[in-house]
């Protein structure tokens, strides 16, 4: 007998579903997709322990017949394609016809469906991918489906599942960009018993987005939007100031499905090349519409990459999208068109006029405004020779600030501005003979003196300075050292933390700082607040995915709570990655970090001495990650360079 052989298909529907349905999250995914592509206009999911013990999604979509419903459930059964021609230009969001399968194969499963025009609807159950009852049933037009105890016959995968609040971040995570990719359908979501988000389904993209957001992140956004070459890009971006720790908040929808692509996070992030400090990322939310033919979403079975025919397109879209945004914001252009540049014609056109969107204020005269303010107003406070002459100043204050109040304003708007001639304004102006305006000599500026940055008798090395406000120059011997100081200051605080018995010194906030986050890092910080509280910080739950924090590590500020806190979460998943420090030692160099001196910015030179005698000794020299913290130049060196050998 071979030893080759067929598995039995309830096992390879079991192995097949691994692909599918990975975790919770993955269910919900395609579960609602299914629903968009019913024609809901509502969509209501619930969760009960991250997902794991129950999940229910109900849609008023267009139902199934009983025959359609139990077919549904065969793999490669699917509404959405019919021969070789429809891989070529895929409008639905599922077409695999995997999914129900793959998730009755490790589940519980329990249908309700009602076709629309039908007077009854059908009620199916299934336990491991088989059916085990059909009966009719009452129900409204459109399908509910709710999945119980998934895994339960897949041990090997089950004690792979994370923490049920993890899970349920998760869930979260894919209900977002669900809600987010079709504004049009109003999406509800109910985790524990409790509702976490709503949206009108009202189509207008930013009412989807300040929903699921909220107030604080959508007043950072900026509007963008851009067109070349037949790709069309609409949405938000983040203003620099709103810039996140990671790209967490990075949502790019093509064609209305949530993607990753590494295309397109590049063109985002080059359009911000230079609005960004260092480990600042751009938040998004982009819809991206390409011919359907020019866009191949059949990658990997979880439908979440696509590739690009015309990648050229898509990227430049994207750029100008949010460069046009940043432009705007800066005032230096409304809108930046990346299809073509201005012919001589477009270029020797008339500018339009402005609009004058100027406020017009109430114009008084002096004497008015005299009157106005009543007997209080004089010069008491003026040195007697000033006082005196001072009711010899009486400048045309008609001229000067324009029309007197009740002036036609249609009249004032239309003439020419008159610059005021101010020469015989101050005639009358009775100067004392002490402050007579006869030509003096200039005054030589007073001595500039340089800081004493040898605060340290007897040391070997002398501090020269620093240069571009980041790197120390310390000379030794025959030799130049130049120090990032940064770097240098981050290992000094990473150790002073790593090596020290209790937490830090740190300060309790008079108004603690709610941060919010995206649900699945919201719950990693939380399962790692022992970690947190070592480092100096006091944070708690705040729900929605949002963390409060009560307290910072000393030398950190409160309008640094934001970024930390993200940086923290990116942190802790590094610290899980091969080749990281481990979670707590990520954290407390993240800390130390945001506690340094930084770079670019003015140094007090008693700040530099302790730090150029811990390189100066060898006690430094690596930052927490390993890069060097010093260069050391020979003066023969120097010497060659400049040919003196």
């Amino acid at each position: 007998m071979g030893r080759i052989h067929r598995l039995p298909p309830h096992l390879a529907d079991m192995i097949a579903a691994g692909e599918v349905v990975e975790r919770p999250g993955s269910v919900v995914k395609e579960l609602v997709e299914n629903s968009i592509d019913a024609g809901s206009s509502s969509v209501t999911i619930e969760i009960q322990r991250g997902g794991m013990s129950y999940i229910r999604v109900t849609d008023d979509g267009y139902g199934m017949s009983e025959e359609d419903a139990k077919t549904a459930f065969l793999r490669h059964a699917t509404s959405k394609l019919t021969d070789e021609r429809g891989l070529e230009s895929i409008k639905s969001l599922g077409f695999r016809g995997e999914a129900l399968a793959a998730i009755a194969a490790v589940s519980n499963v329990d249908m309700l469906t009602r076709e629309r025009g039908s007077a009854q609807g059908v009620s199916l159950s299934l336990s491991g991918g088989e059916l085990t009852e059909v009966l009719p049933a009452g129900c409204p037009e459109g399908t509910t489906i709710i999945v119980r105890d998934l895994f339960f016959n897949t041990p090997a995968r089950l004690k792979f599942m994370k923490k049920d609040s993890a899970e349920g971040a998760n869930v979260t995570s894919a209900v977002i960009k669900l809600a987010l990719s079709h504004p049009g359908i109003s999406v509800r979501y109910i985790k524990d018993g409790r509702e976490e988000l709503s949206t009108p389904g009202d189509g207008d993209a930013a009412s989807a987005v300040y929903a699921v957001f909220g107030r604080e992140f959508f007043s950072g956004l900026l509007t963008a939007e851009a067109s070349a070459e037949g790709v069309d890009v609409k949405g938000f971006v983040s203003a620099p100031a709103a810039a996140r720790g990671n790209r967490s908040a990075q949502y790019f929808f093509v064609n209305g499905r949530s993607v990753k692509s590494a295309l397109l996070t590049s063109a985002l992030e080059q359009a911000y090349k230079n609005s960004l400090f260092t480990n600042r990322s751009p938040a998004c939310v982009l819809y991206i519409k390409v011919k359907y033919s020019a866009v191949d979403v059949n990658v990997h079975p979880a439908k979440t990459e696509v590739k690009f025919l015309y990648e050229r397109a898509v990227f430049d879209a994207v750029y100008s999208a949010a460069l046009a945004a940043l432009a705007a914001e800066k005032g230096q252009s409304a809108k930046v068109s990346p299809v073509l540049p201005e012919t001589g014609e477009q270029r020797q056109s008339t500018a339009p006029v402005q609009k004058d969107d100027k406020p017009h204020f109430l114009r008084l005269t002096a004497d008015e405004y005299k009157q106005s303010m009543g007997a209080n107003l004089t010069l008491r406070d003026a040195p007697a020779e000033y006082r005196t002459g001072s009711q010899n100043i009486t400048p045309d204050t008609q001229a000067v600030f324009g029309a007197k109040k009740g002036a036609d304003k249609a009249d004032v708007s239309t003439k020419e501005p008159r610059v005021p001639d101010y020469t015989n304004y101050y005639t009358g102006i009775q100067l004392p003979e002490d402050h007579s305006p006869e030509i003096r000599e200039k005054a030589a500026p007073p001595e500039r003196k340089q800081p004493d940055l040898n605060l340290t008798a007897g040391a070997d090395y002398k501090i020269i300075g620093e240069c571009f406000d980041s790197y120390i120059i310390v000379q030794r011997a025959d030799e130049i050292i130049f120090i990032d100081k940064h770097a240098a200051h981050e290992r000094i605080n990473f150790d002073r933390l790593k090596n020290q018995a209790s937490a830090p010194m740190s300060q309790e906030l008079i108004s603690p700082a709610a941060v919010k986050l995206d649900g699945e890092d919201a719950e990693l910080l939380l399962e790692n607040i022992g970690i947190l509280e070592e480092a100096g910080l006091g944070v708690e739950d705040f729900g929605s995915g949002s963390i409060l924090v009560r307290s910072l590590p000393q030398g950190i500020g409160y309008d640094e709570a934001q970024a930390l806190i993200e940086e923290l979460a990116e942190a802790i998943k590094l610290g899980g990655r091969p080749g990281g420090l481990g979670s707590r030692d990520e954290v407390l160099a993240t800390v130390a970090c945001k506690a340094s001196v930084k770079a670019g910015w003015k140094t007090d030179p008693k700040e530099l001495v302790p730090i150029v005698k811990a390189v100066v000794s060898g006690k430094v020299k690596y930052c927490p990650h390993g890069r060097p913290v010093s260069l050391a130049m020979p003066r023969s060196r120097l010497d060659r360079t400049f040919k003196r050998t």
